[in-house]
């Protein structure tokens, strides 16, 4: 066929498909009837110098003329695109990759190369997202071997970037997630490096929660660090507090956690070959990896916790990282706010050492900081605690706090909601459970982690003894309409908290 025949031109219409590359024609455009293409098949764009493989959309309407075609703002952004720009489209190379994962659906193992080749293509955007999430369905299902586990660890670092920070002692930590409020990396990073050790910390949004520590941090700095200001913010402040994906470090990575968010699916396998790639990747050398257990946390018993300890520890040592697992309670969410701007607040009050600072938070990140404070060979064990308990009440490190968010760009103010909405006891009692899960989906219903001062207040905690018509928690919301709407989830849903007469 004649290349010239393949050429539409470009229409902007502003569609905002995530990071999807799509491309809109005319169903009875010259492309699309000469080459068959039908909705929703895959097609490799071109334009000049740069080229993406995007599903294609077809239109039916007058919307595009048919020698015109429109693409998705992520797709524009990748091409650089401009109005009347020509784009080609063809067939794209036939990738066998996807052969295997229709393998792993039917039960069968990966080798090394089928997870090297599955890997490579999902980094470079081969597969749609659709076939993303055949690949993480087939490995939740039927799970991973210790070969499969390794073997993925490995290809999402080999896909990416790596930093060298050139040093012995790298130290980070990281959450499995499931507890809501949680949000003790703030704390623990200004503690840490007023002792002296290096902490670059490159965090997660959200996937399945109200907040993940980039979306909280966001509130008080920015969180988009590059590179370059990365290991400038080593040699000034010792560390940092950045969003992970702002820099290519695991992009395979970044894929797969944003087909997870929408299947809301994070399965045990992918997690370990996530956090551990995205360490490796990182320059860490020393990590503490938190599992809270709890009836409504992501993990419910030991037996699970231990599993993914011993898969943590394998994985870790063919990585050559030293890991230091900690199992932690996961009965209540931590803190007091759950959403970006409440734990913003929750973490500056425990930094500044305020009466009405959390304590559970508090005691949290001491314990965690002081883990990490005893890789360091010039500290005996079980010293740590107490060595991180002066740094935050001495206020160094909250003035290390304040140092570190100027550096990345200038500490913020923290934001409020303008409107809120209160829920009572309607029994007096004991409170003898909170639901994690349920409190987190009502925060994410008011609107978090998109809008920052969305989310929930808690009032109350396991063990309080609360008489009927005593305040539990309290909504906050960005609009009328998300806090109706969070507020409506409460009508049928009443078991949140369990008080018992």
């Amino acid at each position: 066929m004649n290349g010239e025949k393949n050429i539409l031109h470009l229409r902007y219409l502003g569609i905002d498909a995530y990071m999807e590359a799509i491309v809109y024609a005319r169903k009875d455009c010259p492309v699309c009837t000469l080459e068959g293409f039908e909705t929703p098949a895959r097609v490799y764009v071109s334009l000049g110098e740069h080229s993406l493989i995007a599903t294609l959309h077809t239109i039916s309407s007058d919307l595009i003329d048919p020698g015109k075609a429109s693409l998705s703002e992520y797709a524009w952004k990748r091409l650089g695109a401009k109005e009347g720009d020509a784009i080609r489209i063809h067939h794209p190379k036939f990738f066998e990759s996807l052969s295997f994962v229709r393998s792993k659906i039917y039960g069968n193992r990966f080798s090394k190369n089928e997870i090297e080749a599955i890997i490579q293509d999902i980094s470079a955007e081969r597969y749609s997202d659709t076939q993303v999430s055949a690949f993480l369905t087939a490995c939740a299902a039927h799970g991973l071997n210790k070969e499969e586990l390794t073997d993925l660890t490995q290809a999402m670092i080999n896909v990416g970037d790596c930093i060298n920070w050139h040093r012995d002692l790298v130290v980070d930590k990281h959450c499995v997630g499931g507890l809501p409020g949680n949000r003790i990396t703030p704390i623990i990073v200004p503690i840490v490096t007023s002792y002296g050790l290096i902490m670059p910390k490159t965090s997660s949004r959200a996937i399945t929660s109200p907040s993940g520590t980039a979306d909280t941090m966001e509130v008080l700095a920015p969180v988009e660090l590059d590179i370059a200001m990365m290991k400038k913010l080593v040699g000034e402040e010792g560390g940092f507090i950045a969003w992970g994906g702002s820099v290519s470090l695991s992009p395979a990575d970044d894929i797969l956690i944003r087909v997870e968010r929408s299947l809301d699916l994070d399965s045990e396998d992918q997690l370990i070959a996530s956090v551990l790639s995205k360490k490796k990747a990182a320059g860490s050398t020393h990590i503490v990896i938190e599992i809270p257990i709890g009836p409504t946390a992501k993990v419910r018993s030991e037996e699970t916790a231990n599993r993914l300890k011993q898969n943590f520890e394998l994985v870790a040592k063919y990585l050559d990282l030293q890991v230091c697992v900690i199992f932690t309670d996961g009965s209540q969410p931590v803190g007091f706010g759950i959403g970006p701007a409440l734990e913003a607040r929750d973490i500056v009050n425990v930094l500044q050492c305020k009466a009405e600072a959390p304590q559970d938070l508090r005691t949290r990140a001491l314990t965690i900081a002081g883990l990490i404070i005893e890789f360091s060979p010039n500290v005996t064990k079980g010293e740590g605690f107490s060595i991180a308990q002066k740094i935050l009440d001495s206020g160094k490190a909250w003035e290390k706090f304040q140092s570190i968010c100027e550096a990345q760009g200038g500490m913020r103010q923290i934001p409020k909601a303008p409107f809120t909405h209160s829920f009572f006891s309607p029994k007096s009692g004991k409170i003898t459970a909170i639901d994690n899960r349920q409190i987190a989906l009502v925060a994410k219903l008011a609107g978090a982690p998109n809008n920052k001062v969305a989310g929930v207040d808690l009032h109350s905690r396991i063990g309080n003894i609360v008489k009927k018509g005593a305040l539990l928690f309290t909504i906050h919301a960005e609009s009328k309409g998300e806090l109706h709407y969070a507020s409506s989830y409460l009508t049928d849903h009443t078991n949140i908290f369990q008080i018992q007469d």
